[in-house]
């Protein structure tokens, strides 16, 4: 690896800059920045060095990467939060509503009107349709249809494959909308998963679908579908476990490094 140090003027005098370029691996060519405080202290990421200034120095529109200050960048993140509507609302708190789109309409029902007085013989019955839930839109997983998830670089996620046995069933739907379909009926409802278990769904689903089962034809979970799945999570955690330990072992050999470079300089 290739190690340069320098001095950084956008902090308090004595702050050194560490740009060091790997030249091997799958990262050969990029390099990774540190930043040493003058007692010799390392931090590695943005949040750690604010930690460690507090409020002494401002480093809202400080660049990690490149160790200056950039009030445009600054203004820049505050009019992408102020568009997104994905950011923080206005008590600083982040939305953590995880209502699907689905359109809730108004009931359309007769529903009985209940005068409340303070007489005491006044007897107030229970409405026992607002306890209801309210009717939902047919097809709302359509809404659902060219969502992706990606990473932290913007990269799309791969979607996972589904079994065999699940086909969709209604208009134009295809595997990655019953896909978050199924997932959004996991999450948001506790009763099983069964799918359309009416055979007139598949020839007039608008009138026959049950709305609160995914739009899937109806499906069996047997004993070797659960093992085949145990097998699978089993393989991804000890994968898992592999990679941490080949990252904390890659850690320690970097830091055992560092500190007989300290010595030898």
């Amino acid at each position: 690896m290739d190690r340069k140090r320098t001095d950084c003027p956008a902090l308090p005098p004595g702050w050194k800059k560490e740009e060091v370029i790997r030249k091997s691996g799958l990262s050969a060519g990029k390099s990774d920045v540190y930043y040493y405080s003058p007692s010799g202290k390392k931090f590695r990421s943005k949040p750690q060095l604010s930690r460690y200034l507090g409020n002494t120095v401002d480093l809202g529109c400080f660049d990690f990467r490149t160790g200056k200050m950039m009030p445009g960048k600054l203004q820049k993140n505050k009019q992408k939060l102020r568009h997104d509507p994905h950011s923080l609302g206005k008590a600083g708190k982040p939305d953590l509503n995880t209502s699907l789109p689905i359109r809730q309409t108004a009931s359309i029902f007769k529903q009985p009107v209940t005068k409340v007085t303070s007489h005491p013989g006044n007897k107030v019955k229970a409405d026992l349709q607002r306890a209801t839930e309210q009717p939902r839109q047919l097809f709302w997983e359509k809404r659902l249809k060219g969502l992706r998830s990606s990473d932290i670089t913007e990269d799309v996620l791969r979607t996972m494959d589904l079994p065999k046995g699940i086909q969709s069933v209604g208009p134009d739907s295809s595997d990655d909308t019953l896909l978050l379909a199924i997932a959004s009926a996991l999450h948001m409802s506790s009763a099983p998963i069964t799918g359309q278990t009416s055979a007139a769904a598949e020839k007039n689903p608008a009138v026959w679908l049950n709305t609160s089962q995914p739009l899937c034809k109806a499906f069996t979970v047997t004993d070797e579908h659960i093992r085949e799945q145990e097998l699978k999570v089993y393989q991804a955690r000890r994968s898992l476990e592999d990679a941490l330990m080949a990252d904390g072992a890659a850690r320690a050999a970097e830091s055992t490094r560092e500190v007989q470079e300290g010595k030898t300089a």
